[in-house]
């Protein structure tokens, strides 16, 4: 869908930054869709790259977005329901994008008692805040679900783009936004809908691990976890399509899928020297009309 603002045809894109997001990787993923299909499915929400795009080129008749993460979710809803209030809480949030203890102070509201009877737009502004002016955008937690990554270096950060931010309420009017584990998209899908499976990577190293997107880690049983509901939902006559990364547990647990190596580059790792170039799998439940595999190269950060 698109919005007009201020006399300009806008696109909505993603408006958070999320580790491992789709931008940059959507021709690999929109050539493996079917040019038809019911229903959009994307467990994993995260930056909802490849929403956004479908919505742009009209190709959703309706969507459920959903995570685990609580938060995640309430962010998308004030966006959809609410975006001039965010805009606004936003706004003052901006004013302080450069200073350090102003930060701090936000980011401890998760340790104070009065954190949940904050208003939805308040907690999902400074969730954005964070967001935009943290260490690399990451969105991390400890085990007691509260925001810990420290305070990022930025000559000059976008804290709200307003524009984005009303085309992003449009695109997401129809969508249905759910707190969910991956799982219950099996109660959802029906024969010919899409779902896209874009869950914590399967760690390529013990340093690259990271999976701490909510106060639950998401290790090997949950991707097990995963590849049945994949394949029951292929049985089911679905389209599937997931990203991960190019491990042997993902070739193992899809093995019999066609999959495409993608080579990418990535900014995130705890060390340094090692981000950069790293290679992903696009699994599928079954091939586009006319395409083969094939190794490719994309840049994603």
């Amino acid at each position: 869908m698109r919005v007009v603002a201020e006399g300009h045809d806008l696109m909505a894109r993603p408006f958070i930054k999320w580790a491992g997001g789709k931008t940059q990787l959507l021709p690999e993923l929109l050539r493996r869709l079917p040019a038809a299909f019911g229903r959009y499915h994307e467990p994993f929400i995260g930056s909802a790259a490849l929403f956004f795009q479908l919505q742009a080129q009209g190709r959703l008749r309706d969507a459920v977005l959903s995570d685990t993460n609580p938060e995640l979710i309430e962010l998308y809803t004030v966006v959809r329901d609410a975006p001039e209030e965010l805009i606004a809480a936003l706004q003052e949030h901006a004013a302080h994008c450069l200073d350090r203890e102003y930060y701090y102070a936000v980011r401890s509201w998760d340790r104070q008692p009065s954190w949940r009877q904050r208003a939805a737009v308040e907690r999902a502004a400074r969730m954005m805040f964070l967001n935009k002016t943290c260490f690399n955008g990451l969105h991390r937690v400890n085990r007691r679900g509260q925001f810990n990554v420290p305070f990022g270096r930025y000559a000059k950060p976008t804290v709200c783009d307003g524009a984005n931010l009303r085309a992003a309420s449009a695109a997401l009017q129809d969508a249905e936004l759910l707190v969910d584990d991956f799982a219950g998209v099996v109660g959802r899908a029906a024969a010919g809908d899409l779902v896209y499976f874009d869950p914590p990577y399967v760690p390529s190293s013990t340093t690259a691990s990271f999976t701490a997107y909510t106060k639950h880690a998401f290790g090997a049983e949950q991707h097990e976890r995963l590849a049945q509901v994949f394949r029951r939902l292929t049985e089911r006559g679905c389209t599937v399509v997931l990203s991960n990364s190019a491990t042997p547990l993902v070739q193992e647990l899809y093995a019999g899928f066609p999959m495409t190596r993608v080579v990418a580059r990535r900014a995130i790792n705890r060390e340094a020297t090692k981000r950069g170039t790293v290679h992903e799998l696009i699994v599928q439940s079954q091939l586009a009309q006319g395409h083969a595999l094939e190794h490719t190269e994309v840049s994603q950060l």
